[in-house]
């Protein structure tokens, strides 16, 4: 592939796209080549030289106004007394959208409104917006935006139909927004960020978003006569001290306990330990990626039988069933040493292991693998983590009768679903005990750990690699 004849032709592109302000279409485009040029060796001599152009372009296009003033305001349909916004009554009942002029930042990361009128039918969003948002939607039904919605507790992503996600909102409460910035290897914003929303000054959940050149706007949308909110954008949140206190406890790294409890970094079997129903499951809020691809448990206590597994499950695995047991989960068990690849029927894999042992679980992706085009997030949305999703059972194995109990063979003529090929790979004490090939499902693989009888104690390490 001839790199630099792209650039060129992306350089026209992105020109003609800011002659007619489609900005969110070139920020699309322009993430896309971006991701492509960041693979080692992707650039040659004369393709560095247009890459620096494209560079200076794109600084161009971050300076110029869309269709204001730089650091102004964006609104449409929408009255502002103040720090008062309230909906526009128009002809045609189109939504009402304000857009504030900066974008959230690491000083900057999190603002909140207060509902001082519900209207006629309570249609007010929060959320995120990238630059040049179409002024027509609500924060979250369009490309790279998010929100929660305040008439129906809803959570938008990127599309028009919302997931349960918060409560409704009545007068008087406070829906609020922000992001909690990270920074990469190279000091810059990564790709996706974790946007986190509060109802009345409490966390209501976290949704992994997609983080667009110039960064995401607050927005505030409205579409019904009567609305009213007061806007504050220097609210205060101190995410990072209760960061620390979550990283110190554990609990921001785990999105379900079922049977399980939490003491620091070991997870403690909880269940009743009498039948194969008793099952305690401890799933990871973040799924494995090509840069933070495997993790690791220590057996503390083996407990009466050792029934422990570590392994990769989709979001949606049912919660009271041993990680391996069911589709879309593979798993290495302790007590026999055997991998369940989605059925309750294990093969003979590696070593018995006790206490002391170290288990190892990772996946190596392929080179070109992007971890939201090729596990499909639509349209089960992994990326959102709150106590709603985590409550309830959720499990899509209702069409397990599709497939045979061995090694996922179709029978009534169904094939399994597709996904992007991966492998699976488990250790014993750092040593590579056996690979597996499997189709990632939608969403992603989650660390998972699984228990089974009294006492049994591990100890999780997200982050073995890493020192």
């Amino acid at each position: 592939m001839n790199f630099g004849n792209d650039v060129g032709s992306l350089q026209v592109i992105l020109t003609v796209m800011l002659q007619k302000k489609h900005i969110a279409a070139m920020e699309l485009r322009y993430q896309n080549i971006m991701n492509f040029i960041r693979r080692p060796g992707a650039l040659g001599n004369q393709d560095f030289r247009n890459f620096q152009d494209l560079r200076r372009l794109r600084e161009l296009i971050n300076r110029q106004e869309v269709g204001q003033q730089v650091n102004q305001p964006r609104n449409e349909r929408i009255n502002i007394d103040s720090d008062i916004l309230s909906y526009q009554v128009n002809e045609h009942n189109k939504v009402g959208l304000y857009v504030t002029a900066d974008p959230l930042t690491s000083d900057n990361y999190y603002f909140e409104i207060e509902i001082l009128d519900l209207g006629q039918i309570g249609a007010i969003g929060v959320g995120l917006v990238p630059r040049g948002y179409h002024l027509d939607a609500q924060p979250g039904w369009r490309a790279m935006s998010v929100g929660y919605h305040a008439d129906d507790g809803k959570l938008f992503k990127s599309e028009g139909f919302g997931k349960p996600f918060g409560p409704v909102s009545q007068v008087g409460d406070k829906l609020g927004c922000g992001i909690k910035f990270t920074k990469d290897d190279d000091g810059e914003t990564p790709q996706q960020v974790k946007v986190f929303f509060t109802h009345n000054r409490k966390e209501v959940g976290i949704v992994m978003v997609q983080y667009p050149p110039g960064g995401l706007f607050p927005a505030v949308g409205m579409h019904s006569e009567g609305e009213e909110v007061k806007l504050n954008l220097d609210a205060e949140w101190h995410y990072n001290e209760l960061v620390l206190m979550a990283v110190d406890s554990g609990e921001d790294e785990w999105s379900r306990l079922h049977d399980v409890k939490l003491n620091g970094s070991l997870l403690e079997y909880n269940g009743r330990g009498k039948s194969i129903h008793d099952v305690g499951l401890a799933q990871a809020r973040f799924p494995l990626d090509t840069t933070n691809h495997y993790f690791e448990i220590e057996i503390v206590d083996p407990g009466e039988n050792c029934y422990i597994a570590i392994g990769v499950a989709k979001k949606t695995y049912p919660k009271n069933r041993h990680p391996g047991w069911n589709k879309g989960s593979i798993a290495y068990h302790a007590d026999d040493g055997k991998i369940f690849n989605g059925s309750g029927i294990g093969d003979h894999f590696g070593p018995r292991c006790n206490k002391g042992d170290i288990m190892g679980c990772g996946i190596l992706f392929p080179p070109d693998y992007d971890s939201e085009a090729d596990s499909d997030l639509s349209p089960d949305d992994p990326d959102v983590y709150n106590d709603v999703l985590a409550d309830e059972n959720y499990s899509d194995d209702d069409d397990d009768d599709l497939y045979d109990e061995v090694e996922g063979r179709p029978v009534n003529g169904q094939a399994p679903e597709d996904g992007t090929l991966v492998c699976v790979f488990f250790t014993c004490n750092g040593k590579i005990i056996g690979k597996k090939p499997v189709c990632i499902p939608k969403g992603g693989f989650y660390p998972t750990v699984g228990m089974l009888s009294n006492c049994e104690k591990v100890a999780v390490d997200f982050r073995p690699l890493t020192g």
